[in-house]
């Protein structure tokens, strides 16, 4: 079930919102992670094993009472009597929602979101966008082609085309992730030099990457040097992209080493 769903469905049902608070020594999930659980199934998780069973036992039993629950608070610690040897302890909250809770739980799960820049719709881009959907990224996807893009999305994708396509740089969310595969190396080149500039004016894109070879890299970078970039700002410059060790070419498999760095760097 993805956010959409889930939405959808708390319109029509009420539900019970697991919240970490607080946790203490070795844990699954960190504070702040919080799941939502149904009559009869859920959405997300909170570590899962014995710690998430018995959590989803007592929201079912909240689910069950006549009256609307004011929010509680279970405390688990993870040692042999729960069935696990974690060693930490863990404390829930337990919250009843309902419709009207949606606007919020949107907002928080908006917030758990990191956004991402994607500029390219090519084999790769396609590939990192199904890559990237069950993972916590707002992706803004960006090409100059507007018909490049298919027509099943993910919710959490936003498909936008610019021409050129460098203009969509000045608008991005602060703090953005901006990954560069577009189809030309032109196009990849203005791409890259906007990042660099709103970065020395606003330093809020805390990563760039840029798909391409060690070679490509380094004719980018003598091209950006004679436009009066320095050696340091080209060093903000992730290229070539994805965790290293990872030698397939197919599309899928860049998706994949990407992605990991991202998660890698940005988290």
């Amino acid at each position: 079930m993805g956010f959409a769903s889930l939405m959808e469905r708390l319109r029509r049902e009420p539900a019970v919102t697991l919240t970490v608070q607080r946790t203490r020594g070795s844990v699954p999930r960190e504070t702040g992670t919080w799941m939502v659980v149904f009559a009869h199934g859920e959405w997300g998780t909170i570590g899962g094993g014995h710690l998430e069973f018995e959590a989803m036992a007592h929201a079912r039993d909240m689910l069950r009472g006549d009256a609307l629950a004011q929010p509680v608070e279970q405390h688990f610690v993870l040692g042999p009597s729960l069935g696990q040897c974690c060693g930490g302890e863990v404390v829930v909250q337990l919250a009843r929602v309902t419709a009207q809770d949606i606007p919020r739980l949107q907002q928080a799960h908006q917030r758990r979101l990191q956004p991402l820049a994607l500029f390219g719709g090519g084999h790769v881009g396609k590939a990192l966008v199904q890559v990237l959907a069950p993972l916590p990224f707002a992706v803004r996807w960006i090409d100059s082609r507007d018909e490049i893009f298919p027509a099943d999305i993910a919710p959490q994708v936003d498909c936008e085309h610019s021409n050129p396509v460098h203009a969509a740089v000045a608008d991005l969310v602060p703090q953005s992730a901006v990954l560069i595969m577009s189809f030309s190396h032109a196009e990849d080149l203005d791409v890259v030099m906007a990042c660099l500039q709103r970065q020395r004016e606003t330093g809020d894109l805390p990563y760039v990457g840029l798909i391409g070879s060690a070679t490509k890299w380094a004719s980018f970078r003598s091209r950006l040097r004679a436009r009066g970039f320095t050696e340091a700002e080209c060093d903000h410059v992730t290229s070539p992209i994805g965790v290293p060790g990872i030698s397939g070419k197919e599309p899928e498999v860049i998706a994949v080493a990407v992605a990991a760095q991202l998660l890698q760097v940005m988290w």
